[in-house]
């Protein structure tokens, strides 16, 4: 892939996109339906729902919201408010309309319910598809890319062949200066001393050390950790077992940054997600499904992320690709339609990990250029985004 180049979607702020998405965003559950009937005409031509349910303000749904409907993969949105709850949508619309990108609000209160709220938003999608097409266009390459990684439905194999092979593709995107960014903090406890090791810089180190304690002090007054009866039935046995398969896919290179929801990284580099709140637990558990920590992902500017799973998993996610990757070839065989890499052929030594790496990077470059991941052809447009607190990222978190 060394030189490989692509053509991408120019934005007002300078970055670079591999979609031209509509969004069409809720801003509270009790707009959720009508967005979806707006965006159900055009599910496979490039417009998806995203939203907030919560009827109460949250600033970290409101900054997640603002990073999501700016995202490069983004080209416009149309905002549906009920009209009554607290979600400052003016302030989102502004933030949208500085960023060059066409933006819309559709109270529904005030349009006249379901059916009138319904047939606007469908004109203005209609409008907007057009505006879409005169998208100025220029040259991409893999200094450009933002990537995530995250596993879910991990089992035994997932540390041995998916993982793996995922770092070795991050320790290629680090030298390319691209932005790697993996997650998340409770899913590595145990790695302290080896994250601690990575640290370009002795703050960040520290910082890197009291997120780690964060975790483990957040599940203990949860009672639960990042541990689930599929990862048991899989053949893991503790958390400390999965954190060091989780560990292994942010690979060798030293870890340039640590982030919270939102940060964009301004560096190419590796980089950790913390989605563990800060303060006493209030929200409940941080990472309620795989999807709440992809859209968290997406909010630091992922163009693509890498899904590793063992046991299985049919999810994908607005606004971002996923990429599926099968640790487990039992289950690819069981569930290849799903499935991006076949990873499991390490496990059945028909493969070694840089040949999966190549394969995961051939994928990634492929995907870049418009075609779709497994997920995508398959319509997965899953999105989460749920309460939390979060402080800002201090000055060692950040190179």
């Amino acid at each position: 892939m060394k030189g490989s180049k692509w053509e991408g979607y120019i934005r007002k702020d300078g970055r670079k996109g591999i979609r031209n998405l509509i969004l069409v965003a809720y801003l509270v559950e009790c707009a959720h339906h009508v967005s979806t009937e707006i965006a159900i005409p055009y599910k496979h031509d490039g417009v998806q729902v995203i939203g907030f349910g919560g009827c109460y303000p949250n600033k970290h749904a409101d900054r997640v919201m603002k990073r999501l409907c700016t995202h490069p993969n983004v080209g416009a949105v149309l905002l549906v408010s009920l009209g009554c709850e607290s979600f400052n949508k003016r302030s989102l619309a502004n933030t949208i309309e500085e960023s060059g990108r066409p933006v819309n609000t559709l109270v529904i209160q005030e349009t006249g319910g379901t059916r009138k709220t319904v047939a606007e938003g469908r004109r203005w999608v209609e409008e907007t598809r057009l505006i879409l097409k005169e998208t100025p266009k220029v040259e991409m390459g893999l200094s450009d890319l933002v990537v995530g990684a995250i596993c879910g439905g991990s089992d035994a194999t997932s540390g041995i062949s998916g993982n793996p092979a995922v770092g070795m593709v991050f320790d290629k995107l680090s030298n390319e200066n691209s932005i790697a960014i993996f997650e998340e903090t409770g899913e590595m406890i145990g790695c302290e001393d080896h994250l601690v090791s990575r640290a370009q810089t002795l703050g960040l180190a520290e910082e890197l050390r009291k997120s780690m304690q964060k975790a483990a002090r957040y599940y203990t007054v949860m009672g639960h950790a990042s541990f689930a009866p599929g990862n048991a039935d899989g053949g893991l046995s503790t958390i400390e077992e999965k954190s060091l398969g989780a560990y292994s896919k942010s690979g060798s290179s030293k870890i340039s940054g640590l982030l919270k929801p939102g940060d964009i990284p301004e560096k190419g580099g590796l980089y950790l997600l913390d989605v563990v709140p800060d303060g006493e637990p209030r929200f409940g558990f941080p990472n309620i499904n795989d999807n709440a920590e992809i859209s968290e992902l997406i909010s630091c500017g992922c163009h693509i992320i890498l899904f590793i799973t063992g046991r299985g998993s049919v999810v994908g996610s607005a606004i971002s690709p996923v990429i599926k990757i099968c640790a487990n070839p039992k289950t690819y065989d069981r569930m290849s339609d799903d499935m991006d890499v076949n990873a499991g052929k390490v496990i059945l030594g028909d493969a070694d990990l840089q040949t999966i790496a190549d394969e995961i990077l051939a994928k990634i470059h492929e995907i870049s250029m418009g075609n779709k991941s497994a997920s995508e052809g398959l319509g997965h447009q899953e999105f989460v985004l749920q309460y939390k607190s979060f402080q800002p990222a201090g000055p060692s978190c950040l190179p």
